[in-house]
């Protein structure tokens, strides 16, 4: 089972959602650069369960414990060896699964690929292991920052109600209401649907923006290595995505060419950015800009039919606590990834310079 990402840098996660401890090792970061831990925190924080009435109710601090790889608050170049306590396990409100595929999660599959599983929240497929991920990418994040490159990163749908305003949003904007919309009306509109969601028992899907500003020109490469081929690699890899475009993405079939092409200023700069800041798999100094796509959370508090091991019909409900629409959480998931595969292009794009 492959748990690595990143090829200069590269984030080996671990563990279950009901295990011990989830973690990591980070691998290849640069030396002798500053750590903000209580930074790093606060970004977990934002990813963590239980944060929000509409968000799942599991109660987890998420504290990381850095284990070497940082010596007197600056990284030394070895790895960066992690774990998060898992400290609210209710395993009990998953024993009526033992046997049993709840549709659409990774029950059917993993059981058949390995054997085996663990459908303890579903184990080594829950979304619990994502907070590996955001460590990694704070300090991919923070590194990039300190080189001028930043990002904006927000929920932009949820649901058919869509935030039509394509801009880069400031931090506290984003976080001035549980639903990471920056836009207070449409913020009150999403998350009244996914409290109206919530209380029938089902859930709903959305979509996240993500735009990165000041990015070099000349991250990535033309043919197998594209810049937006790899982030799409990397927004695929989270749970629950079904679909990542960059820059116009799936509007431009409806466009012509003389429409969708991005013409050029005096400085380089084009007058529009339809590409999404990368051209033939580089970056062109425009904002990189991509939208990801989250289905609706598997888990549903109503009964479904389904599936046992031995192939009979059941009934399946889920029971405990879960997300009636992970977008809110998912917002420092979709900015860690795309820190990690940024940071992994630039060092590249810098060692051949």
């Amino acid at each position: 089972m492959s748990s690595t990402f990143g090829k200069l840098v590269r984030l080996t996660t671990f563990g279950e959602s009901h295990g011990a401890a989830i973690g990591g090792i980070i691998d290849g970061f640069p030396a002798n650069f500053p750590v903000d831990l209580e930074k790093v925190q606060m970004e977990l924080d934002r990813r963590k369960p239980g944060q929000s009435a509409i968000v799942t109710q599991r109660k987890e601090s998420d504290t990381v414990q850095f284990l070497s790889g940082i010596f007197e608050g600056k990284t030394t170049g070895a790895p960066i060896a992690f774990s998060i306590p898992n400290e609210a396990q209710k395993s009990a409100d998953y024993e009526h699964l033992k046997e049993v595929y709840r549709p659409s999660h990774a029950d059917f599959t993993y059981d058949k690929k390995y054997g085996t599983r663990d459908y303890r929240g579903g184990g080594r497929s829950s979304a619990r292991e994502t907070a590996s991920r955001v460590v990694a990418g704070v300090l991919a994040k923070h590194y990039l920052e300190s080189l001028g490159i930043e990002f904006s990163t927000y929920v932009d749908q949820v649901g058919s109600i869509r935030l039509n305003d394509v801009s880069f949003f400031m931090h506290d904007a984003i976080e001035s209401n549980p639903v990471r919309c920056p836009d207070s009306k449409t913020a009150e509109q999403m998350e009244e649907l996914i409290r109206s969601v919530r209380k029938e028992g089902d859930t709903i899907g959305g979509c996240i923006r993500c735009m990165v500003v000041n990015v070099p020109i000349g991250l990535g490469e033309p043919v197998f290595d594209k810049l937006h081929a790899d982030l799409g690699k990397a927004m695929l890899s989270i749970n629950a995505v079904k679909g990542v475009e960059f820059g116009s993405g799936f509007a431009s079939v409806e466009m012509r060419g003389s429409e969708h092409n991005d013409l050029f200023n005096e400085d380089g700069s084009t007058q529009s950015n339809h590409s999404g800041g990368i051209q033939g798999g580089i970056s062109n100094g425009m904002p990189i800009e991509f939208r990801v796509a989250f289905k609706p959370v598997a888990t549903l508090m109503q009964a479904q039919a389904s599936i046992n091991q031995a192939g009979e019909k059941v009934a399946v409900e889920g029971k405990g606590r879960h997300d009636a629409c992970v977008v809110p959480r998912a917002v420092p998931i979709v900015e860690a990834m795309a820190a990690l595969t940024l940071l992994d292009f630039y060092l590249e794009f810098r060692a051949r310079r």
